[in-house]
C-alpha cells in the first residue's frame, strides 16, 4: 500500500520494493527517523486492516442485496411486460408483501432448496382406488409458510404439464399464497414437467416464492426415473415467452404417448382436493390454473374476508369472463364492463354451455357501471370488495368458481376427465346447504373466446360416462343430507310412475 503512494509520489511507474528500501535508507536523515524507519511494517499492517474491513463491507452489502432482490418491487420491475400477456402488476399494492419480505431477511427463517423434486416415485400416498400416486409439497416457494400465516386466503389450482405456462400470469397477480397440483405420466412427461419447473423458478421471482407445488401420478405411467435438477445456462434462458419455451420442451414427448393421454381421463377432482387440502389458510380460493384473477384481488379480498360477518356456509363467488386474446387483461370492472360491450369479452362458457355460468346473473352484477345506476359508486374508484347479490336461481350445472372455507365437501375422485368433475360438488354444497354470494368488483379471466367447433369426441364420451356416475352420487347426497332442494330424486320416483301408468 506504502509503495503504491510512493510510486504516485515519485512518478516512477516501476517502483519497486527495492526501490522502497531506498528510500527508506534517504528517511535516516528526515523527520521519519522517529518511526524506527519502518514504512513497510506499517504498510503490510495498513494493508491487512484495509482487507478486513474491505470483507466486512461486502458481507454487509451482500446482505442487502439479498432482501432486496426478494422484494416484490425488484421483480416487477425485471418482468414487467415481458411475457406474451403483459405482466405488468403496477395496480397491485405491495406494502403487505414488502412487510414479509423484509420480516424474512430479519430472521433468516427461509432457506432455497434447489429445485430437485423433494419425492421418490416408489413412494407416495395412493387414493381411495389405487389407480394414482400422490405426493406432497415436491418443491415449496420460500414465502409459502409466512404468506400462508399473514393471509386469509390460499389460491388453489392445478394443471397438467401442458397448460403449465398460465401459471406465470397467475402467480403475477395473485400475491398471497398458491397451492398447485400438477399430473404428470410416465418418464418423458416426468421429465419435461421438472426442466420446465426449473426454468419457471429460475425466470420468476413470484414463482419461487409463493407457490407449493404437489404432484399425482397414474399407476399405469409412473415415473421409473427419480428427480433431479436441470441446470439452464443464463444464454438459453428466454424468461419472455414461457408458452414458446413448454411448447418447444412438449415436442420431445413421444407420439405414442400423446395416444396414450387422449384415451386416459385426466383426474381433475384429485388435483383439486390435492391443492385445496395443502392450502395453510382458513378460506381457499379454488380455480383452474387458465383462470386469472383480476389485479388487486388479493388484497382486497383478504380485506373483504377481515371484515365481514363470519359464515361458515358461505361460498362467495368470483364472475368469470373470457377474454379475446388481442386484448390486455382489464384494469378493473368498469374496462371490463366496457369490453365485453365490444364483444371482446363475454361471461364464461356462455357460448358453450351457458348453464355453467348462468346462475351468476351477470346482468345483476354489470348493474353498478351502467349508466342510470344511483346506488353508491365509491367502491368502483377504491376496489373495495362487496357483495353484489346472492345467487337465487341455482342450477344443477352450475359451476362457480368460488371462495370458501375449506370444510366444504370434497370433490367426489369417482369423476374423472370432464364433465360432472366441478358442477357435482357444488350441487352437494347447495344441498348442504351453503348461500353463493357473488362479489363484486373482482372478477377473474379466462384467455380466449370459446366455441363448440373443434372441440373433441373423446370429451363427450367423458361426459356420458361422468353422467351414468351422477345417477349413484345424487342419491348419495340425498341419503348423506336428507334433501333434495332440486327435485331431483323425486322427479325421477314420479317419472318412473308415470312409466307404470302408460
Amino acid at each position: 500500500m506504502y509503495g503504491e503512494y510512493g510510486e504516485r509520489e515519485l512518478g516512477g511507474s516501476s517502483f519497486t520494493r527495492a526501490r522502497a528500501g531506498e528510500f527508506c535508507l534517504s528517511c535516516r536523515h528526515t523527520s521519519m527517523v522517529q518511526l524506527g524507519c519502518r514504512p513497510w511494517n506499517l504498510s503490510l499492517i495498513s494493508m491487512i486492516v484495509l482487507a478486513f474491513s474491505n470483507m466486512l463491507l461486502t458481507f454487509l452489502l451482500l446482505q442487502s442485496e439479498n432482501c432486496r432482490s426478494s422484494s416484490s418491487g425488484d421483480y416487477v420491475q425485471e418482468t414487467n411486460g415481458v411475457t406474451e400477456w403483459d405482466l405488468g402488476s403496477k395496480s397491485e399494492t405491495r406494502q403487505d408483501e414488502e412487510v414479509q419480505v423484509s420480516q424474512q431477511c430479519s430472521t433468516h427463517e427461509f432457506v432455497e432448496d434447489g429445485d430437485i423434486l423433494r419425492m421418490d416415485p416408489k413412494l407416495g400416498r395412493w387414493d381411495a382406488r389405487r389407480i394414482y400416486k400422490t405426493f406432497d409439497g415436491v418443491l415449496t416457494g420460500s414465502l409459502f409458510p409466512r404468506l400462508s400465516e399473514t393471509h386469509k386466503v390460499c389460491l388453489a389450482t392445478q394443471s397438467s404439464v401442458e397448460r403449465l405456462h398460465s401459471i406465470v400470469q397467475v402467480a403475477h397477480h395473485w400475491t398471497g399464497p398458491i397451492s398447485l397440483a400438477l399430473y404428470a405420466a410416465g418418464d418423458d412427461e416426468f421429465e419435461v414437467l421438472q426442466r420446465y419447473l426449473a426454468y419457471l423458478r429460475k425466470c420468476y421471482a413470484p414463482i419461487r416464492e409463493r407457490i407449493f407445488v404437489s404432484l399425482v401420478l397414474p399407476k399405469a405411467r409412473l415415473p421409473r426415473r427419480q428427480p433431479r435438477s436441470f441446470d439452464i445456462p443464463d444464454s438459453e434462458l428466454d424468461c419472455a415467452s414461457p408458452e414458446y419455451i413448454l411448447k418447444g420442451l412438449l415436442k420431445r414427448i413421444p407420439s405414442q404417448h400423446n395416444v396414450w393421454r387422449a384415451q386416459n381421463v385426466y383426474p381433475q377432482n384429485h388435483l383439486r382436493n390435492l391443492a385445496r387440502k395443502n392450502c395453510q389458510t382458513d378460506y381457499v380460493f379454488l380455480t383452474d390454473v387458465d383462470v386469472i384473477p383480476s389485479y388487486n384481488l388479493t388484497r382486497t379480498l383478504d380485506s373483504f374476508l377481515r371484515s365481514s360477518d363470519t359464515c361458515d356456509k358461505c361460498a362467495y363467488v368470483i364472475p368469470t369472463y373470457e377474454l379475446d386474446t388481442r386484448i390486455r387483461f382489464p384494469q378493473n370492472k368498469s374496462e371490463l364492463v366496457r369490453l365485453a360491450k365490444k364483444g371482446l369479452a363475454r361471461p364464461f362458457h356462455e357460448k358453450v354451455f351457458i348453464h355453467n355460468q348462468f346462475a351468476t346473473n351477470f346482468s345483476k352484477w354489470i348493474l353498478d357501471v351502467s349508466p342510470g345506476f344511483f346506488g353508491n359508486k365509491d367502491h368502483l374508484k377504491t376496489g373495495k370488495v362487496y357483495v353484489s347479490h346472492d345467487v337465487t336461481n341455482f342450477e344443477l350445472f352450475y359451476e362457480p368458481f368460488y371462495v370458501a372455507k375449506d370444510t366444504v365437501p370434497s370433490h367426489d375422485e369417482r369423476f374423472m376427465g370432464y364433465g360432472y368433475t366441478r358442477n357435482t360438488q357444488v350441487y352437494e354444497m347447495f344441498v348442504a346447504g351453503y348461500q353463493f354470494k357473488v362479489l363484486s368488483p373482482v372478477f377473474t379471466g379466462h384467455w380466449g373466446l370459446q366455441s363448440k367447433r373443434g372441440r373433441p369426441a373423446w370429451r363427450e364420451r367423458q361426459n356420458n360416462f361422468n353422467r351414468n356416475l351422477f345417477e349413484a352420487f345424487k342419491k348419495e347426497v340425498f341419503a348423506r343430507y336428507m334433501r333434495d332442494p332440486l327435485k331431483l330424486i323425486k322427479t325421477q320416483k314420479s317419472d318412473r310412475k308415470s312409466l307404470k301408468v302408460h
